[in-house]
């Protein structure tokens, strides 16, 4: 299948999934989101307008800003995760599943949200918005998105505790964090892995003892040390979580005073993790 209908899938997906948690958890709990949706979902608590529309009509204007400044390749994708949310959002209405504990219910929140714009997010487009507005300050004032996306969720988040109250708002606040962790999972993927940089004064018999024993590759690198100025080599490999305290075994075995440091990655992609 061409990979542009994936895409256009994912987006679909996870949109679905993501407007799901927002009626099923969220508005039927009464609890807030950050952004252009919380904006949203503040109109539809005060002045009951549809969640869906409102959404929809709040980004129009940065949808036409974003073609001017950004170009289409990046508002097609955008748009379309604009146009399936409002979509969604509003055929899932009914969908509501209130719990007696706001907890549990911003925990559920998260967790679907999350997983719902982690799709979107890792088909390349977004749900417009503060992302929007998040790159056109970052073109012209050179400010990091990360900051101006904080900065307006804490903005709404506080509109939140002051128009609906402070306990809404502390459970929608966990409820942003869940979801940026799941987000930050389904964007990196569940191939992770292990890197390992090992200095020792016996780099060839380590790595073909990882060789050997655990069938994973190894580069070697040369290095100088900065405080005694020698040069040796330093050995890397990648391995899966369950391999590390292996290698650990391996190192102490061929030299006990050798140096390791252990660093988690991401996506690990290639021989030996995918196919």
């Amino acid at each position: 299948m061409p990979r542009w209908v994936w895409t256009w899938l994912s987006i679909a997906a996870g949109a679905l999934i993501y407007s799901v948690g927002l009626n099923a958890f969220l508005v039927s709990n009464h609890l807030a989101e950050g952004g252009f949706v919380g904006i949203s979902l503040l109109l539809l608590y005060l002045l009951h307008w549809p969640l869906g529309l409102t959404f929809f009509l709040l980004n129009i204007p940065l949808l036409w800003i974003g073609w001017r400044v950004f170009g289409h390749q990046f508002i097609v994708l955008t748009a379309g995760g604009v146009v399936a949310v409002s979509v969604f959002s509003s055929l899932t209405a009914r969908i509501q599943l209130p719990t007696h504990d706001p907890l549990l219910g911003a925990l559920y929140a998260g967790v679907v949200t999350g997983f719902g714009l982690g799709l979107i997010f890792r088909s390349g487009a977004t749900t417009g918005g503060s992302d929007i507005i998040a790159r056109l300050v970052r073109h012209r004032l050179g400010v990091s998105m990360g900051r101006t996306l904080f900065s307006i969720d804490v903005l709404v988040i506080g509109i939140v505790a002051v128009l609906i109250g402070r306990e809404t708002a502390m459970y929608s606040l966990v409820a942003l964090f869940v979801a940026s962790r799941v987000i930050d999972f389904v964007i990196e993927g569940t191939r992770r892995g292990k890197a390992l940089t090992i200095v020792s004064d016996k780099p060839e018999a380590i790595a073909s003892a990882i060789h050997r024993q655990l069938e994973r590759g190894t580069t070697l690198f040369q290095a100088i040390g900065g405080f005694t100025g020698t040069r040796r080599q330093v050995v890397y490999c990648v391995v899966s979580r369950e391999e590390v305290v292996r290698v650990q075994q391996i190192v102490q075995e061929a030299d006990p005073r050798a140096f390791v440091v252990v660093n988690d990655v991401h996506e690990v992609l290639g021989e030996g993790f995918t196919r």
